[in-house]
């Protein structure tokens, strides 16, 4: 019999929601929701309550060798770890060998960057032309044209002046003129005319062939768009090698008391070369 109890469809138990008069205070909660956050104060509970102890029964003419290298600085106790200082002399060379790597990386990065820049601004293609890429924010180049008075400039027609039509008015670079459409349409018209027309299996070839060299051609933008950002990462990596490079030879050129600095009073100054 309990196997067949089973077999029978019961009715599904809901929890109560949230009503709408309270729905600005969010989902409602529910048992399983409160146990996890009782459990969760009672162990924070247990946690203090042996931390108040232990306070109360700690020592106060508690002493151990520790505290004599240690000390409290904003309510925390820094301890020294036993770390010597090094000579002038040691460290006026660990700089130098700083500085060799600093700039050789910075030479490498140099190199890198003019690869970079050469790569970016010409594309290779059909006569490999010069593009207007996009910028990091996505936007392109702008084409300004200067006119004499504001009267040209209320009946400038930008279609007119560049020779295109809507579509090329929004593209910055290759952008078709009417003269070479119209002068494409009528080869292609005289063409066609002495030509027979073509099959199905003809268009469907030049169709594929449009199709792979439009995948080519956008493959070719988005390396050139990936070229752009690595040439931005490698010109912050530049400027961050140089910053480097100078804030460590100011700090050689202190140590061997060519030029000034700051004293521990905080005031600033500069130690003048004996005159020749």
């Amino acid at each position: 019999m309990s196997s067949l109890r089973n077999a029978i469809q019961r009715r599904n138990h809901k929890e109560r929601a949230q009503p709408i008069e309270r729905s600005k205070w969010g989902l409602l909660e529910k048992h399983k929701d409160y146990t996890l956050r009782a459990r969760d104060h009672n162990e924070k509970r247990k946690r203090l309550k042996i931390l108040r102890e232990k306070a109360a029964d700690r020592n106060p003419d508690e002493f151990h060798f520790g505290m004599m290298r240690s000390k409290t600085v904003d309510g925390r106790r820094v301890g020294d770890r036993g770390n010597k200082s090094l000579s002038l002399e040691t460290a006026k060379l660990l700089k130098t060998q700083d500085a060799g790597y600093l700039r050789t990386m910075l030479q490498v990065t140099r190199k890198e960057k003019e690869r970079l820049e050469q790569e970016v601004v010409v594309e290779e293609g059909e006569g490999s032309e010069l593009r207007v890429l996009k910028d990091r924010e996505g936007r392109r180049g702008k084409h300004t044209v200067f006119v004499e008075s504001r009267d040209e400039q209320r009946e400038f027609d930008p279609k007119e002046w560049f020779g295109t039509d809507d579509m090329g008015l929004k593209r910055t670079f290759n952008r078709p003129r009417k003269s070479d459409v119209d002068a494409q349409l009528e080869n292609e018209f005289a063409v066609t005319v002495e030509q027979r027309p073509k099959s199905k299996h003809e268009l469907a070839v030049e169709h594929e062939a449009w199709k792979q060299q439009r995948k080519e051609q956008k493959k070719r933008i988005k390396s050139q768009e990936g070229k752009l950002n690595l040439l931005e990462v490698v010109k912050q990596r530049e400027s961050a090698l140089t910053a480097a490079d100078q804030d460590l030879e100011l700090q050689r050129a202190k140590m061997s008391n060519s030029v000034g600095g700051v004293n521990k009073n905080g005031i600033k100054f500069k130690i003048r070369e004996r005159k020749r």
